[in-house]
Formats: C-alpha cells, sequence, structure tokens
C-alpha cells in the first residue's frame, strides 16, 4: 500500500464519484461470490480493473483492500489467510493501473477507440493472470503439488470466459469515456453475465471432478475385482495364473515389437493376462486331471473363451478386451473355436495371444505337458504358422527371443504380481479402448 501511495496523484482520485461507484458496486458483490474447495471468485474484480484504468492504480489497490477487510470482518476470517488475501487484493491491482499508466498513450495504443479497448483488455488479462498465479501458489503449497499444475486447476477452466468479460469490462470502459457515469448502469449487466458465465463454467469443472472421482472408485472396485479373480485363480489353480501372467508378458512385448501404440499394448496385455479366466467353469475333474479326457470334457472346456468374455464384457470400459479373450483360440485357418474365423477376421491382439499362449505352453515346467527348450518350441510355432498361427506374429515373436531374452518365471511370485499391477491398472483404467485390428 505504501508502494501505491507513493504511485499516487490527485488526478487519480477524480471523479470522486466514480471511486465511490467502483467501490461501492466491489463492495455489493462481495456477498454473491462464489466459492470453490481452493479458491473463490466474486465479480469484484470487473470493478478493480475499471478503478485500474479509469482511475489509477492507488485507488484501485485501495478498492481491493477495502473489499477484503470488510469481507473479512463479515465472515470472521482468521488473521494470516486475512493477511494473504488483502496483500493479494493490494498488490494485482497496483500492477494493473501501473501497467495502464505506462502503455496509455504510448504506440501502438495512441488512440481512443479499439487501442484503448485492446488496452483495458490487456490489463484484465494480465492482472487476472497475476491473481490466479498468486491462488495458484497457495494452492501448490496446500496440496503440496507444482504451481503449474496448480494453475492448470484453477485457472485453465475459466480462461474462455475470463476473456469474454475482460472484452465486456473493456467496452464498459469505452462507454464510460464517452457518456460519462450514466454509461457504468451497464456495469450492472455486465456483473450479471460474468456472475451467470462463471457460475457454469465452475459448475461444469466441479461435475468434471466429481464425475472423475467417481470413476477412479468404479475403477477400483471393477479393477479390484479382477485382480481378486486373478489371485484366487493362482490359489486354485497356480499353473493357469502363471501361465496367464506369462502370455501376458511376452503378448505386450509382441505388440511393442509390432508398432502398437502404448493403449493397444495395454489392452493386448490385459486380454492376455484374463484370457484363461473362463477356466473358472472347470470342474476340478478337468483342471487336475492327470487321464484322458472324454469328449464332453473337451466340450466344456471349449467353452471357457465365451464364458471369460462373458465375465469380462460386464465391466464397463472392458468391451474390447472381451472381444480378445472371445477369439484367443481361433486359427488363421479358420478351424479354431468358438466362430471359425479366419486371419484377419481375428482380431490381431488375439492373434498375438494366441503365439504367446502356445510358446508358454510348450516352454513352462508347470505346464500340462512335458516341457520343451525354447529351440523346440520355435520349431513347433513355425510348423504351424500360417495354419493355426498367424505368420507374420510368428517371426515377429521368434525374432524377439533370438535378439533378447524374453523370459517369465512361473515360480517367481514377483513376476506374477508385476503382471498384474493393480495400482496401475486402476490410475489407467477409462473408457472403452480402442482394439489392434
Amino acid at each position: 500500500m505504501l508502494a501505491a501511495f507513493l504511485l499516487s496523484t490527485s488526478a487519480d482520485w477524480a471523479p470522486t464519484s466514480l471511486f465511490l461507484l467502483l467501490l461501492a458496486l466491489a463492495l455489493l458483490s462481495e456477498p454473491f461470490r462464489l466459492d470453490t474447495k481452493n479458491f473463490f471468485v466474486t465479480t469484484s474484480f470487473l470493478s478493480l480493473v475499471l478503478a485500474m484504468t479509469l482511475l489509477g492504480p492507488t485507488p484501485a489497490s485501495v478498492i481491493g483492500v477495502a473489499i477484503m477487510l470488510i469481507n473479512a470482518l463479515r465472515r470472521r476470517a482468521p488473521l494470516q489467510p486475512t493477511l494473504a488475501n488483502v496483500s493479494t487484493y493490494a498488490f494485482f491491482p497496483l500492477v494493473g493501473g501501473t501497467l495502464f499508466k505506462l502503455l496509455d498513450g504510448r504506440a501502438p495504443f495512441e488512440g481512443n477507440g479499439i487501442d484503448f479497448v485492446f488496452l483495458v483488455l490487456l490489463v484484465f488479462l494480465v492482472t487476472n493472470a497475476v491473481n490466479f498465479l498468486l491462488i495458484a501458489v497457495d494452492v501448490a503449497i496446500i496440496d503440496g503439488q507444482s504451481v503449474l499444475r496448480s494453475l492448470h486447476k484453477v485457472y485453465a477452466p475459466t480462461l474462455p470466459v475470463e476473456f469474454a468479460v475482460g472484452l465486456l469490462t473493456a467496452g464498459v470502459a469505452f462507454v464510460y469515456q464517452q457518456e460519462d457515469l450514466g454509461a457504468l448502469a451497464m456495469l450492472a449487466a455486465v456483473m450479471l453475465i460474468f456472475q451467470y458465465l462463471l457460475r457454469t463454467a465452475l459448475n461444469s469443472l466441479e461435475r468434471k471432478d466429481q464425475l472423475e472421482g467417481r470413476t477412479r472408485q468404479l475403477a477400483s472396485l471393477q479393477v479390484g475385482l479382477l485382480s481378486t479373480v486373478m489371485q484366487t485363480l493362482s490359489l486354485r489353480d497356480k499353473m493357469t495364473a502363471r501361465h496367464s501372467a506369462a502370455v501376458a508378458r511376452y503378448s505386450r512385448e509382441i505388440a511393442s515389437e509390432l508398432g502398437l501404440d502404448e493403449r493397444d499394448q495395454e489392452v493386448v496385455h490385459t486380454a492376455a493376462l484374463l484370457h484363461d479366466i473362463g477356466k473358472f467353469i472347470f470342474p476340478d475333474s478337468i483342471l487336475f486331471a492327470n487321464t484322458k479326457l472324454s469328449k464332453e470334457d473337451f466340450e466344456i472346456i471349449r467353452r471357457h473363451p465365451e464364458q471369460g468374455a462373458r465375465l469380462v464384457s460386464r465391466i464397463e470400459g472392458y468391451g474390447p478386451v472381451a472381444e480378445i479373450i472371445l477369439a484367443h483360440h481361433e486359427r488363421v485357418d479358420g478351424k479354431g473355436y468358438p466362430s471359425g474365423l479366419v486371419e484377419k477376421q481375428i482380431p490381431l491382439a488375439a492373434r498375438i495371444i494366441s503365439v504367446a499362449d502356445t510358446y508358454d505352453v510348450m516352454t513352462s515346467r508347470d505346464s500340462y505337458r512335458r516341457p520343451v527348450t525354447s529351440r523346440e518350441a520355435i520349431a513347433e510355432l513355425r510348423s504351424v504358422s500360417g495354419a493355426q498361427l498367424d505368420g507374420r506374429v510368428v517371426e515377429t515373436f521368434i525374432g524377439l527371443l533370438k535378439q533378447r531374452s524374453v523370459t517369465f518365471g512361473h515360480a517367481d511370485d514377483a513376476d506374477f504380481e508385476r503382471e498384474l499391477n493393480f495400482e496401475r491398472r486402476v490410475a489407467d483404467y477409462a473408457a472403452p479402448r480402442s482394439v489392434a485390428a
């Protein structure tokens, strides 16, 4: 405030009636301010900008300080936030008023028409940004996040509204220059428009935050359910659960090598992790059989892609994953199940999983059959390439196996937990994802 008075001249306070009118409008607007979780917005800002541009920095700062002191008394606010608000409302009007004085009448602001309107708009936007920057610093300190993130959270959603109201404020200032005090009747209408537009913007932001919160809660519930199912499957049939985690790891590596983006890689990985979840329908006599299975048993086994897809499809946003699970036993020659799809009718993700699935069944020591070496498994993959399996996917996977060590520790609990990665799945949960075609 000392700096403001040192910069003040008697001309800044003329006409006195304008100062008193802007002060009254600012104080009357305070009871109707909009409160959000981290900050509040009031139409008194319009009065402050008009004071900065039509009077000067000192009257504008005085109005700002008066607003905060009276508001603190009315609300019985604690001393520390009151001092912070007073200093903020003394500072940014001083910045805006000084900026206007420095630029007014200078190139490119030499005229009284559009130049003046543009200058008032510039002052409005600069001081508005300074105000929100100070708010963002406070929010960053309280919430422990970066200033840029805080600024994006508290300022970006209101920027279009602020720009529109800035134009209206500049128009009021211009009309006042032409018509004197009578034109300030427009200010009441501008304030009402500002209040309405800003309330709409903030309500939309609040609804967005609520929706995101509910989406995350739903994600935790639904993805947590899947994680629990996988853990339960691991307790009932550790071999199948570890096999699924291995297939997930191999499938992501193949998807990455084929150039799929991160989102599609995640879809492939999730589908691979859940591809055998339909085996919950298997009775123990099939799941742990050590003798030859009957025809009826094989019919039950062939139903597990459909059962798994049906279970996963009930989770919002997991429709594409369910489609892949449904197709993971299709063959490119059309002899697979359940639909007899051929070649590119089978989703690429399902063709990837089929290759990874076949390889892990052959090589893992906890498989249903005697494990073979990686070299023998590669030879077997090539023998069924183009008939059972997609040739391009087969060669891509073989290239990965030869170029670098892509392995999974079936006996390693950490490897299994790493593929589940529950926390990341909750964070990444979203609406329906695209499917690699």
